[in-house]
């Protein structure tokens, strides 16, 4: 069984950077999003505005992608109830992908962790529980790719451009919209110096639906890290914060948002396709920790992780 050692660690909030969709792998001939309505953005909204209500049944029966023409292939995939029907869609986000691996991080043993990686089988642990359970589930990747239709001006070579990263994330939220999903849940690692450790759950307090925000992220912080530290992993407890805290960024139209792009509101000229439901994002683990890495690395570590988001969700419609 995995055992922390003697060094006691130190909870640091560094946050999943794609999470504000504005850390580009290379800043590149800059399209900041200082106007993000602007260029291949304005086309992506005018494209969803086009296609909102013309989105598969929440009740289809069948696994479908939610709008090939606007996700990259195997993006944005809805997936029907397996056993029942509650009625109820949640939208499930594996953070990074495809050139962007998110947090590189180094396991015990020296092997290579990749969080856009671990983030997607964590995704799809999560959703095969969530299935049984009677609930649909919309991820948006079921592969290492982008979840945007990527563009010339996503790009500057083989990294994204800043636009491309504000692009690729705001298409999450699109696809969640599409999707008529309840819910929202951003699964992401963390990463900082190597003596950084725990989990953190972020949620943002400016949107209608902020109580039910805060109630998703405090169920998702407490379940992950009681069914974590029931493993004896100890891992330490990094709370649960409002988004404003949480992120980096690399422009000063990034700065003046002031939100993780997954979950926060509109801002004219910046952002115009914000999520539509309450949603929280969770950092369960630090790749940058060897101990934690060896964590997030593993099998077991990884659908412990899924049982405890899960958890949490069904808690949240359950109203406990």
């Amino acid at each position: 069984m995995l055992k922390r050692g003697g060094v006691v660690a130190v909870v640091f909030c560094g946050a999943c950077a794609l999470a504000l969709g504005v850390l580009a792998l290379r800043p590149g001939p800059v399209r900041q999003p200082a106007s993000a309505a602007t260029g291949s953005a304005a086309a992506f909204g005018s494209a969803v505005r086009q296609r909102s209500s013309g989105t598969q049944p929440a009740d289809s029966d069948a696994v479908q992608a939610v709008d090939p023409a606007l996700f990259s292939p195997g993006a944005c995939m809805s997936f029907p109830p397996t056993d029942g029907n509650r009625h109820e869609t949640v939208f499930l986000d594996a953070g990074h992908g495809a050139i962007d691996p998110g947090g590189v991080g180094t396991t015990e043993s020296g092997a290579t962790v990749e969080e856009s990686t671990v983030n997607l089988t964590i995704e799809l642990d999560t959703m095969a529980i969530l299935r049984g359970q009677g609930y649909r589930v919309v991820v948006s990747r079921t592969a290492n790719s982008t979840v945007t239709r990527l563009t010339a001006g996503d790009l500057d070579g083989r990294l994204f451009t800043v636009q491309g990263s504000f692009n690729d994330v705001a298409a999450r939220d699109v696809c969640a919209n599409l999707a008529k999903a309840n819910v929202l849940v951003g699964i992401c690692m963390n990463s900082g110096e190597p003596w950084n450790a725990g989990s953190v759950t972020g949620y943002d307090a400016d949107r209608p639906f902020a109580a039910d925000n805060l109630r998703l992220a405090t169920l998702l912080q407490d379940d992950v890290l009681g069914v974590m530290n029931a493993q004896g992993w100890d891992i330490p407890d990094g709370g649960v914060q409002n988004d404003t805290g949480l992120g980096s960024a690399l422009s000063a139209a990034a700065v003046a948002y002031g939100h993780l792009l997954l979950l926060g509101p509109a801002k004219k000229g910046y952002f115009e396709t914000p999520s539509q439901m309450p949603g929280a994002l969770i950092e369960p683990l630090f790749v940058t920790d060897s101990f934690e890495a060896s964590i997030a690395a593993s099998a077991h570590g990884q659908q412990v992780i899924a049982t405890g988001i899960a958890k949490a969700i069904g808690q949240y419609f359950s109203g406990s």
